[in-house]
């Protein structure tokens, strides 16, 4: 079994070791109605003459009043502009957290969809049981027993099967839909911080660390294979030479590192120079080259299996085809200036976009046009990431405790 230190220098020299390894665990929008109320008036005299003439009266008032009532309908039914429509996709939740804390993610128990919890930094659990209306603050005393202010980067569940991995490392693991967690140790063996994990199954799952390293499982975390034959850093050492830009300057970290419904990674370098992509049964990470000027800032999935690109500075790219490609074609984006950070598919149709400063941007053609929602302007707050549960069910998470959700 290889052992791998946490360290840079370590992780190369034991690169060759980490061929076929395994670990062991060391144990408003508003709609008013307008009603028009009916008054019937009841002749009670025999006189015909009073009657016809308070019949003339009202119809004289009827003639004098009607500019004035068609005036009233036409203001009244005019079409609601785009920025109150706006309002209606999103609300913003308020949330029991402290200023500062970084919302991480996000998951909802698959068998009851108003039951979830939200993770984020500074050791924040939160849970909802009214599909994410309302949150309160959720202790785990499995993440409490020793002296660390824990980052929990991921969530993910199957039936009532859920994980959640965190930085210092820390893997918790549920069987009963969160009512009770349980901390799985973990052997230091382990290269890298965990920063993703999906659960796959029964009592399985899929984990993957910042230095490129993917294990599995399938006994409830007690012990994890590698899927992968080498580390980054090797695959980088063999690779420098084939023409790679900004290999060398590896630091042997991801920045992002996003997986499609079938089991295909993409992971962004600490740098931005280039991306690597992974497929089931493949040995190691294969590098690609970037197809832009601009560093990257994030990639991922789109719903029909292809790759969407956002580089520093605000551009979006959608790669050509539904596979894994180094061409790109950009799309034009009206950011204001601030970097996009997430985009999250609804559907295959309709994605939306989040950034700096509040920036959100919605498609309904699948990305090819884009157009600015002004419903978070006024949220001084950095939009992180994209969250669709399902087709109805969606959030945006950020900084400073800020969480948005998905109105439709």
């Amino acid at each position: 079994m290889a052992c791998l230190s946490l360290t840079h220098s370590n992780y190369t020299k034991l690169a060759n070791q980490y061929h076929g390894s395994t670990f062991c665990s060391s144990s408003c929008f508003r709609r008013h109605c307008w009603k028009r109320q009916r008054y019937f008036i009841k002749a009670c005299s025999s006189d015909a003459d009073r009657i016809a003439s308070k019949a003339r009266r009202r119809f004289l008032t009827y003639i004098a009043a009607a500019p004035l009532s068609i005036s009233l309908i036409s203001v009244f039914h005019q079409p609601a502009k785009a920025e109150e429509l706006s309002f209606s996709e999103w609300e913003r939740v308020y949330l029991p957290v402290d200023s500062g804390i970084v919302l991480l993610d996000i998951a909802f128990v698959p068998d009851d969809l108003s039951h979830g919890f939200l993770l984020g930094t500074r050791q924040t659990i939160l849970e909802t049981k009214d599909g994410g209306i309302t949150w309160f603050p959720r202790a785990i005393p499995a993440a409490e027993e020793e002296d660390f202010n824990y980052r929990f980067n991921s969530i993910s569940f199957k039936g009532k099967e859920g994980w959640i991995v965190g930085k210092p490392a820390i893997l918790l693991y549920t069987s009963n839909a969160g009512e009770s967690w349980e901390r799985i140790p973990l052997s230091s063996e382990l290269p890298g911080d965990m920063v993703y994990i999906k659960a796959t199954g029964d009592k399985s799952a899929e984990m993957v660390t910042d230095q490129g390293a993917i294990y599995t499982t399938s006994n409830g975390g007690y012990n994890w294979r590698a899927a992968v034959q080498e580390t980054v850093s090797a695959t980088l050492n063999r690779t420098v030479s084939s023409g790679i830009s900004g290999a060398s300057y590896y630091t042997g970290t991801f920045n992002t590192v996003n997986r499609s419904p079938d089991g295909r990674y993409v992971a962004v370098s600490s740098r931005g120079n280039f991306y690597l992509t992974w497929e089931p049964g493949q040995p190691y990470w294969q590098p690609h080259n970037r197809a832009v000027a601009r560093r990257i800032q994030n990639m991922g999935w789109r719903t029909d299996g292809g790759l969407w690109l956002l580089v520093r500075g605000g551009g979006l790219f959608l790669g050509k085809g539904t596979g894994i490609t180094e061409d790109f074609e950009e799309v034009p984006v009206q950011s204001r200036g601030f970097g996009i950070l997430d985009v999250g598919y609804r559907s295959k149709d309709e994605a939306w976009a989040a950034g700096g400063s509040g920036i959100l941007l919605r498609t309904t053609n699948g990305g090819k046009t884009w157009t600015r929602d002004k419903a978070a302007d006024s949220i001084a707050a950095n939009l992180y990431s994209v969250k669709f549960i399902d087709d109805n069910k969606g959030f945006v998470l950020g900084n400073d405790g800020v969480l948005l959700r998905y109105l439709g």
